[in-house]
């Protein structure tokens, strides 16, 4: 028996303006519109607008949330400061390594409860949602902690690109507007976008500047087509998973199932920086996995992470062999993602090697169709954006 797709709020407009719609971890969600150059252009030179509803979304709150969260996730959360947002792993302490990644996600701190206690929000992959859900539920204690999934009631926008901040505040109130204005990567702020309550982070997935929203479900479709109006005359374009995919690949971000997975070494694919092992006395932090991620850091994977951008436009594409030069018998590493990447005007990917190839500059051979087809090894993020943009 086949499961229904689940629907985003905005599900129909996508249908009814072009979207091609396909099956995205278990959603029904647009790939692309035009086309994902279009797209994923309009996104670099003036902004692009994504539905990330299927995104989790899920609240936690109680006076003992703060330290709740931080037994278990992988980065602090004890500092954080209402309207911070910090880039983090969720762990289990499963797995032949004693350390189980389930998913990334971001932590927020809103802004405190009416009786004082801290309120907590988490943003999770769509295909993990489930999965991190009963793994936390599994955690809660008896009293002082309330998680809730507010996946189905509310809906998400990312509204990316070097016009993307100027595009949503015509939409709010100036002190609103001056709010969002002011947010510097990873802050966020609550505010009225068309009128509706928002919950506005200066966060995204594309590499570029812009902002993540998230509303009312009821909310979505009114917020969404008055963004669009807005932003009509300043070349932005609704944007489908296509164009998200290329975006991140060239701004170097991993995707959970590809660069990251469930027995990764977060330090070999260069996401050390979301495990904070000590407190901020410099005493050991304690949660899921710690002390295996300990060994991990002082024990370096033999494989790294690394780009590679090739010649041609021709894209290899997950689990190519990636080889040695003209030595297709000498195997040493694997694609993890890879696509053409318009803002490159070439192919581009990421791949885990052994670190004795990961020399920056170094060529390398990745079989495409059983071609041998050169690249060269090139620092991640592949694409950076011009600090006159931020």
């Amino acid at each position: 028996m086949t499961t229904p797709l689940l629907e985003t709020p905005l599900c129909a407009w996508h249908s009814t303006h072009g979207g091609r719609m396909v099956d995205f971890a278990g959603w029904r969600m647009p790939v692309q519109y035009d086309s994902i150059v279009a797209e994923h252009l309009a996104t670099r030179q003036a902004a692009g607008m994504f539905d990330v509803s299927h995104m989790g979304r899920l609240g936690v709150t109680g006076p003992e949330s703060g330290g709740w969260l931080e037994s278990l996730l992988t980065r602090r959360v004890a500092d954080l400061g209402v309207g911070q947002v910090r880039y983090t792993l969720v762990t289990s302490d499963e797995g032949p390594r004693g350390v189980t990644i389930l998913d990334d996600a971001l932590v927020a701190r809103e802004a405190d409860a009416p009786d004082g206690s801290p309120r907590f929000s988490l943003v999770v992959n769509a295909s993990n949602r489930e999965r991190v859900v009963a793994w936390l539920r599994s955690r809660l204690p008896t009293v002082g902690v309330s998680l809730a999934d507010h996946t189905f009631e509310t809906a998400m926008l990312a509204v990316q690109g070097p016009l993307a901040v100027a595009i949503v505040t015509q939409l709010c109130s100036a002190a609103d507007a001056a709010a969002i204005a002011a947010l510097r990567s990873y802050r966020a702020t609550a505010a009225a976008v068309a009128s509706r309550p928002a919950a506005v982070s200066r966060t995204g997935y594309t590499g570029e500047d812009g902002l993540e929203l998230v509303v009312a479900a009821a909310d979505a479709l009114p917020v969404w087509e008055a963004i669009m109006a807005a932003g009509a005359a300043r070349g932005l374009h609704a944007c489908g998973l296509g164009a998200r995919d290329t975006l991140r690949l060239e701004a170097g971000m991993p995707l959970y199932g590809h660069e990251l997975t469930a027995d990764s070494d977060p330090f070999a694919v260069g996401l050390g920086f979301a495990i904070t092992l000590n407190a901020a006395d410099g005493t050991p932090r304690s949660f899921p996995g710690a002390e295996p991620l300990r060994r991990m850091r002082a024990e370096p994977d033999p494989r790294v992470r690394i780009g590679l951008v090739f010649d041609g436009k021709r894209a290899a594409r997950e689990s190519a062999a990636v080889t040695r030069v003209a030595r297709p018998d000498a195997v040493v590493g694997v694609v993890t993602s890879g696509s053409f990447c318009p803002t490159l005007g070439s192919a581009a990917a990421m791949a885990v090697v052994d670190r004795a190839v990961a020399e920056e500059g170094g060529p390398l051979d990745v079989m495409i169709r059983d071609t041998a087809c050169r690249a060269t090894v090139t620092p991640l993020p592949l694409y950076r954006r011009l600090a006159s943009q931020t």
